[in-house]
């Protein structure tokens, strides 16, 4: 298993400030005081 991608910036206010947040694919921007959870969907065409 590869490692997590990180976020280059905030997706609500754009800042670089982030750390991770509370388990898999948690952020939280020390900018807007927002926390937020990527996760990976697929690669390829919607059927």
């Amino acid at each position: 298993m590869s490692e997590r991608a990180v976020p280059f910036h905030c997706p609500y206010c754009g800042d670089e400030d982030l750390e991770p947040y509370e388990g898999d694919g948690g952020w939280y921007c020390r900018s807007c005081a927002r926390a937020f959870r990527l996760k990976f969907l697929g690669i390829g065409v919607r059927s």
